[in-house]
């Protein structure tokens, strides 16, 4: 029998199988625990919430209210359990306009505790400037009842119930009770800018208008950088006829909040005021291009063309404020039901602008809503009777109409719906 002849094995092989075994036990061993799955994103590092806290208090310390609510928002997302930071939100969400969000805020910090007091008062407040008085003061009585030495919530109460008389939903009282509100707060916190705030919006209202001034000066002396503070100052100047100082203020409101359109608003009617319809014309189309879908704004720019007699760009703004329809940059504008104040206003421009031009089939037709709608308004009453005798001479007469001075429209300022208040009872502060 055939010996098979016995395979010599070769150290070398033997060598590179140890080396490729060492491998693999050192990969699976060292490297794979420290290299993270394939596919799956890295975890980045978070910041505590205090970061973000001490990151928003120095944006408002240089008055930048703006990012410092970004940065408290990114607070509530680093620790959503923490109230305060939803009430100091809400607080300077109030201050910038942004009413709906600081409601939810508040509403947040009351999920968290239902006894917050702070959190039903900025509620209150913040449905207030949205209207719904009712609800609003519900939430500041409520917010007085768990904390009565709450100054905080008598100022929002007292100028909720201010609002809330202007838009003619109150009662005999409502005024009275705002006075007593703002007292309330002022005695309780005399050097708070909410009480400054609310004593100057009811001595505002009831046109004691230095007094007005004096606290609204106070108020921006604790915090400068609160825009519809100096909007409320500058109001009171142009009241006083101090109308440098009222054009300093709206500037002031509107270097703080350029996207408002009321300090442009606020400013052409001071011009228009002093008979610079220019001016006036130039800021009430910025306040168009802040807001154009407004038709509060297309009015007062509507009024501008009116004082400065040029009647068919007149025609085409208080068109759009009355009627609605698109502007030229395709932006819609739903027109303003007929009501008193500063829509009669827009009507009655309108009704004489189209008189000046000859097209008095619509004109005579705006005549008969004022009359029917507004009654009781003498202002609006004359001027819808003006528009009929200019029709007249229109078809008596192929000469275009002078323009009487009884009709124009009144130069006196008074404090419209969209811009503060109108006046009460000087007695009753």
């Amino acid at each position: 029998m055939n010996k098979k002849r016995r395979r010599r094995v070769k150290p070398w092989r033997i060598f590179i199988l140890l080396v490729l075994i060492a491998g693999v036990v050192y990969v699976n061993q060292v490297i794979v625990p420290t290299t993270p799955p394939l596919f799956i994103p890295t975890p980045t590092a978070t910041r505590s919430p205090e970061t973000y806290i001490s990151e928003g208090e120095s944006y408002l310390a240089e008055g930048k209210i703006g990012p410092a609510i970004q940065a408290f928002e990114k607070a509530i997302s680093s620790d959503p359990q923490n109230p305060s930071n939803y009430i100091t939100t809400a607080r300077l969400q109030i201050y910038s306009g942004l009413y709906s969000e600081a409601a939810t805020n508040a509403e947040n910090a009351l999920l968290l505790n239902s006894n917050n007091s702070m959190g039903h008062a900025l509620r209150g407040w913040a449905m207030g400037f949205n209207g719904d008085y009712l609800e609003s003061l519900s939430a500041l009585d409520q917010a007085i009842e768990l904390d009565p030495n709450n100054a905080s919530a008598y100022a929002y109460k007292a100028e909720i119930m201010i609002y809330q008389t202007q838009a003619g939903q109150g009662d005999l009282s409502t005024l009275d009770d705002a006075v007593d509100a703002s007292r309330t707060a002022e005695a309780m916190a005399p050097n708070s800018l909410e009480s400054h705030r609310a004593r100057g919006t009811v001595l505002e209202y009831t046109g004691n208008y230095e007094e007005a001034a004096l606290e609204f000066a106070a108020a921006i002396a604790i915090n400068p950088n609160i825009s519809d503070l100096h909007l409320a100052l500058g109001r009171n100047y142009r009241y006083l006829q101090q109308y440098d100082k009222a054009v300093e203020e709206f500037n002031r409101a509107n270097a703080l909040n350029p996207a408002d359109p009321m300090p442009d608003t606020n400013i052409s009617r001071t011009y228009a005021t002093v008979g610079e319809y220019a001016k006036a014309i130039q800021y009430a189309l910025q306040a168009v291009k802040d807001a154009p879908e407004d038709p509060y704004m297309h009015g007062n720019l509507g009024q501008m063309y009116y004082r400065n007699r040029e009647y068919p760009a007149a025609i085409d703004a208080l068109g759009l404020a009355v009627q609605g329809g698109m502007t030229e940059d395709s932006v819609e504008v739903e027109g303003l039901p007929l009501d008193y104040g500063r829509i009669a206003e827009y009507y009655y421009t309108y009704g004489l602008s189209l008189a000046r031009q000859g097209e008095c089939g619509e004109a005579l037709q705006i005549s008969q809503l004022l009359l029917q709608g507004v009654p009781n308004d003498e202002t609006s009453i004359f001027n819808a009777e003006a528009i009929v005798e200019i029709c007249q001479e229109v078809a008596t007469s192929p000469i275009a109409p002078q323009e009487p001075e009884a009709t124009a429209t009144p130069e006196a300022d008074t404090m419209p719906e969209e811009d503060g208040m109108t006046d009460g009872d000087e007695s009753a502060n």
